[in-house]
């Protein structure tokens, strides 16, 4: 027994701290929002490189977003059945090999190929990697830390990709913006295999819903093309039109498919336990303004004030800053005053300073426009996306987190495709409407102002709902059966088995 004791010990101290696994679960998703934002401040240089034509260009951008936010619930099930260390590990080494492939790409075809299988990668990592966060820091203040490092590194991995890309493009050219995210891909795949532990429960018995998968994916698919093509051609083009038809009966059928599975995709048990459904709508529309804020800015700072991609780059240090100063206090907020009130808080400070960047002006200053509206912005966003990620994980069971953490992806990816496209049409007709009376960089600034003014707008509606769909949600505490389950930390590390 003693021997067995001494074993158990060994065993126990040779187990990471929980800290350094999250940290290189935290860095996975930090590669993920990165690879988001980091093309944005480069794509002039891309579209000279790589002779893109305008439509190609945008495809940079689309195709990674495509691929990601269509198989991300793919991807939360495939970890749930399969194992979340594995798919996790099998995600970084595709997203590693695909950014190689990008920086090397010799044509326009392969460049946006490799751009789809980065988010193809992508899709895995990011369900996976918060399924075993939330695995490992059961509710309680833990969790909330861990969320805080979730929200912080998620905010600056998007701020960080435009710094990134900026300072790459200039100093060596935009092929390093992708094997930039390669080396880090690499070294992050590492830590994962040194690191982390399988997850208990990481591996669910039960079957694939291919039927599920494959009609909720291509649904995803033709919404986000018709969306990010809409940009470009208008809302009455008929491919648009098609494909936002098409999504919305392939979505029809998924539903009805879903109803008669025994293993359904998603399963109706996600949705009576805890406020799944509540997050992942107030998620939606945290997206639809978080991802046309990386959009618009740096255009603005660009070309309006004429800054350089390393400047432009630059110019997103302090809403990084901000963004993880909010994301670490976010736990204390939730402890002091309690989720409805933390979330309303958040929302309203984003709200701000999406209103105070309706202000900007075709004359003004980093300094005067963007400065102080990127730390309020930062700020109440690190602390929405905290308290929202953790409501749309709150209270899922154990076998369907890796779902719960693709939903809430999918949620805030389709959101954000929907809002940016509808941003973009609409500061694209206020630019063309004001182009004939006003000076060019006026109207463009027009177009702008009007995008952060009704991303201020949808926010403030955002702040209604959340009252509503949050009412008696407050801090909440273990439960009974959470308690037995959970223990120290440390201790769960140890008893948990490798997930190959």
């Amino acid at each position: 027994m003693n021997a067995a004791r001494t074993q158990t010990d060994r065993a126990a101290r040779r187990a990471p701290r929980p800290g350094a696994v999250l940290a290189a679960l935290a860095a996975a998703q930090f590669t993920v929002m990165l690879a988001t934002s980091i093309v944005n401040v480069a794509l002039p240089q891309i579209r000279a490189g790589a002779g893109l034509s305008d439509g190609g260009t945008t495809w940079v951008v689309n195709a990674y977003g495509l691929a990601f936010g269509a198989l991300l619930l793919a991807g939360g099930r495939v970890a749930d059945l399969f194992g979340r260390r594995r798919v996790l590990i099998a995600g970084l080494a595709l997203f590693a090999l695909a950014s190689l492939a990008a920086g090397l790409a010799a044509s326009a075809g392969v460049l946006i190929a490799a751009r789809a299988v980065q988010g193809l990668g992508a899709a895995a990592i990011a369900p996976a990697s918060l399924a075993l966060a939330m695995g490992l820091f059961p509710s309680g203040p833990g969790r909330g830390r861990a969320l805080g490092v979730w929200g912080a590194v998620s905010g600056a991995g998007g701020a960080g990709g435009v710094l990134l890309g900026g300072a790459l493009t200039q100093a060596w050219g935009w092929p390093w913006i992708f094997h930039a995210v390669a080396l880090g891909s690499g070294l992050v795949l590492a830590g994962v295999v040194a690191l982390v532990p399988g997850a208990a429960g990481g591996q669910q018995a039960g079957r694939f819903d291919l039927p599920g998968t494959v009609t909720v994916t291509l649904a995803l698919t033709c919404l986000v093309w018709g969306l990010t093509t809409a940009r470009d051609t208008g809302w009455a083009d008929a491919r648009v039109l098609g494909a936002l038809g098409a999504a919305a009966a392939l979505l029809a059928a998924f539903a009805v498919i879903e109803r008669r599975r025994p293993d359904a995709l998603v399963p109706p048990r996600l949705f009576t336990t805890g406020r799944v459904a509540a997050g992942n709508l107030l998620m939606a529309l945290l997206g639809s303004v978080w991802i046309a804020l990386f959009f618009f800015l740096p255009l603005y700072q660009q070309q309006v004030l004429g800054s350089g991609p390393l400047a432009t780059g630059a110019g997103q240090l302090p809403f990084a800053a901000a963004n993880m100063l909010g994301a670490s206090l976010a736990p204390r907020v939730l402890r002091r005053i309690g989720a409805p009130a933390a979330v309303t808080a958040a929302l309203l400070t984003e709200a701000a300073g999406l209103l105070w960047l309706s202000r900007m002006s075709a004359d003004g200053s980093y300094a005067a426009d963007v400065l102080g509206p990127s730390i309020l912005v930062g700020l109440g966003l690190s602390v929405a996306f905290v308290q929202l990620t953790a409501l749309a994980v709150d209270g899922v069971p154990p076998q369907d987190a890796g779902l719960a953490g693709g939903l809430v992806n999918t949620t805030r990816q389709v959101g954000g495709a929907i809002g940016l496209a509808a941003l973009t049409t609409l500061a694209a007709s206020v630019t063309a409407h004001a182009a004939g009376h006003r000076p060019a960089l006026e109207a463009l600034t027009a177009g702008y102002r009007t995008a952060f003014a009704v991303s201020a707008a949808v926010l403030a509606a955002t702040v209604v709902l959340a009252l509503l769909l949050t009412r008696g949600t407050g801090a909440r505490t273990a439960t009974p059966s959470t308690r037995r389950a959970s223990g120290p930390a440390t201790s769960r590390l140890s008893r948990l088995r490798p997930d190959r």
